[in-house]
């Protein structure tokens, strides 16, 4: 049998063709998950949330619905952005917004998946398994020229039982106690200028210690913003010394790249995958935490 590297879950990746080819499917339910974060210097904070609503209003996939992450889909009582609320609660706010049993789920980005992998990896968490990315986004969509609408689609509520699946999100305290531990493999998804500590945007610089870096840009094609193929994001993992034996944690800043990293890992066939959710805007802004540097 082949051992070569290859995307174990094809149905959670489509191509433009294939939703084309599936827009008039009744059990269909599409949407733009795009959220902007606007970096602003001498703020005291990373970075403004931005919902990609009014790009969504302008022209988006024709007959997909919009999510708004932080506003409808976060948890906004907690002090980081984008917490993951309760497996009942989020089940309940996507029912709301269309998703229930019977139905397909397609997800997708601009500029950047990993905002539709955030939601893609909320949907496993609660045992939702039938969502797919679409590969490239809106932004190869519109580069092949094809349709677009600027109606506004709201999806018929639907009823989602939340079948949760414990671990795949993970807090500070684990994180911590993996430090030095040989059975776990700690991987920051930010920009080698963060992991670096030569970028302080989330405040104290650098990164967890000991955690290595697999930056998300490395892991999409930056001209079709598509996923880069099998080999090389398996080649990638493993030149960090991301062993399919070892538990995974990922992090970033906000718990939303590293769902893209997570997806991919996922897809090579590892499976004790777990990011942390307030990653660098919780690990930095914490003096009791440790931190490394260089």
């Amino acid at each position: 049998m082949s051992t070569a590297a290859h995307y174990g879950h094809p149905e959670a990746i489509v191509s433009t063709q294939w939703l084309a080819d599936h827009l008039q499917d009744p059990s269909l339910r599409v949407f733009d998950c795009t959220t902007y974060l606007i970096y602003e210097a001498n703020t005291g904070r990373p970075y403004r949330v931005e919902s990609g609503r009014r790009d969504y209003e302008a022209a988006h996939i024709p007959g997909s619905a919009f999510l708004n992450l932080q506003g409808e889909l976060s948890d906004t009582s907690s002090p980081f952005n984008f917490t993951m609320p309760s497996p009942e609660d989020l089940a309940a706010r996507l029912a709301a917004k269309g998703i229930g049993s019977g139905h397909r789920v397609v997800l997708y980005a601009r500029k950047n998946m990993q905002w539709a992998t955030r939601i893609w990896w909320m949907l496993r968490a609660i045992g939702f398994d039938e969502a797919a990315v679409l590969d490239g986004g809106f932004d190869k969509w519109q580069a092949e020229g094809r349709p677009t609408q600027s109606e506004i689609v709201h999806y018929p509520p639907a009823t989602l039982v939340a079948r949760p699946r414990p671990g795949l999100f993970v807090g500070k305290d684990e994180v911590k106690a993996a430090i030095g531990d040989g059975g776990t493999c700690t991987i920051n998804a930010l920009a080698p200028d963060l992991h670096s500590g030569e970028n302080p945007r989330y405040g104290r610089p650098g990164r967890v210690p000991g955690s290595v870096n697999v930056p998300v840009g490395s892991l999409v094609d930056a001209k079709s913003m598509t996923l880069r193929s099998p080999e090389v994001v398996a080649g990638t993992f493993a030149a960090v010394g991301a062993d399919r034996s070892k538990r995974i944690i990922l992090y970033c800043g906000g718990g939303i790249a590293a769902t893209l990293d997570a997806f991919l890992l996922h897809q090579l066939g590892y499976s004790d995958i777990t990011v942390y959710d307030a990653s660098m805007n919780e690990w930095a802004k914490d003096e009791t935490l440790p931190i490394e540097v260089g």
